[in-house]
């Protein structure tokens, strides 16, 4: 009998695994608890198990954390651990401390195969899907570590981590078989408990897997949008090609009717020169308010962009932010600009990299793609025309 890693089972999936065992329910949710709730990988330190149970876990399970290779702490209090997860990959994990709530930005995949121009992990390369033993380690990792050291929320929850965003290395909805089970153990209470409105998976776009998402495990939901009409995101995010802006926000629209929040947040990277201008900004604000067909609740994120060689972009003055920022708030649009954290450990938005080795060659498939970008007068910033056409599924 193959060993089996349990942290890749959700409880309904425990449960099925133990009844191969010959063992009840109860005995799965006994096992549950101990595994995520107090952080237990030794089955004999489980006490309240049979002792029979743990003769056969002993030898047909095991509870397999992923090896740290490096921690590192930001002067902010941010932490990143870089995880190994074999065949040469290794993945990153970013604790963000705030006063209201702690944050685990979590991983889905070792590289990313989506390629946004803006992201040092696509400039890597994809190497392969995590499992859900994989994803859900890093929480397991980071809420038991963090847990020892004696750390505490405000609320003075024994847990420490109290939201979790699928915002690391990787497109989720690309790694969606593992992706919800790891969300139904995030969020069942005999593991970590976490509430739907604070557990996010965050996308580019995937218009399918978004409807997927909202019938089988509905969490709150962020959008990577970085441009205003489907030229431009083109360009940036070359999901748009396959499924453009307007089917992207009709399954928006439709997610909401299942979502725990009653907005979507779309993020904004804010690139100088290239999406940036207050003309830009009011053509965002066409797009979900202007056509009541594809209307939508949302939140904007806008996020300062932190560069790296291989983009060939740079981060917005702060001035063009606020001014873009202003444009939306005046429209009664909820507009954030998001806090940098974790800059000096290369741990920010759009910084994570980790070790993958690619098999997509995509250093190749970014030079035939990536075109110069040249800002030009009244703010708009014009991008040469894409070569390939939009794709239609």
């Amino acid at each position: 009998m193959t060993t089996a890693n349990l942290l890749d089972f959700d409880l309904d999936g425990l449960a099925a695994f133990c009844e191969q065992l010959g063992e009840k329910r109860f005995r799965a949710t006994q096992l549950f608890q101990w595994i995520h709730q107090r952080g237990v990988a030794d089955f004999a330190a489980m006490s309240d198990l049979a002792k029979s149970l743990r003769g056969k876990l002993a030898g047909a399970a095991t509870v397999q954390p992923l090896t740290v290779l490096s921690e590192q702490a930001s002067a902010d209090g941010t932490i990143k651990w870089l995880f190994d997860v074999g065949a040469g990959n290794a993945i990153e994990t970013v604790f963000i401390p705030e006063d209201d709530r702690a944050t685990l930005c979590i991983s889905s995949q070792a590289g990313c195969a989506v390629g946004c121009r803006f992201c040092s992990t696509g400039h890597q390369g994809f190497s392969r899907n995590l499992s859900t033993g994989e994803i859900v380690g890093q929480l397991w990792y980071a809420e038991h570590t963090l847990r020892a050291r004696g750390m505490a929320r405000a609320d003075g929850s024994e847990r420490v981590i109290s939201n979790v965003v699928m915002m690391g290395m990787g497109e989720p909805l690309q790694n969606y078989a593992a992706l919800l089970p790891a969300l139904r153990v995030m969020l069942d209470d005999h593991a970590y408990g976490l509430s739907r409105r604070r557990v996010t998976v965050s996308t580019s776009g995937m218009v399918r897997m978004i409807d997927r998402l909202a019938n089988d495990c509905p969490v709150a939901l962020a959008v990577s949008l970085h441009a205003p009409n489907d030229a431009l995101r083109d360009q940036l995010v070359p999901l748009n090609r396959k499924d453009g802006l307007e089917s992207l926000l009709q399954a928006c629209r439709r997610y909401l009717e299942f979502a725990p929040r009653d907005f979507i947040t779309f993020e904004y990277c804010m690139l100088d020169g290239v999406n940036d201008s207050p003309a830009q900004a009011r053509e965002l604000l066409a797009l979900v308010q202007g056509n009541p067909a594809t209307r939508i609740a949302c939140k904007f994120n806008l996020i300062p962009f932190n560069p790296f060689p291989e983009s060939g972009l740079s981060c917005s003055p702060r001035e063009n932010v606020l001014a873009f920022a202003e444009v939306l708030r005046s429209a009664g649009i909820v507009t954030t600009v998001r806090k940098t954290r974790g800059v000096d450990i290369a741990a920010a938005c759009g910084q994570l990299a980790g070790e993958v080795q690619d098999r997509t060659r995509v250093r190749e498939r970014i030079a035939r793609r990536v075109v110069p970008i040249h800002a030009a007068g009244g703010g708009a910033a014009p991008m040469a025309p894409v070569a390939a056409q939009r794709e239609r599924a």
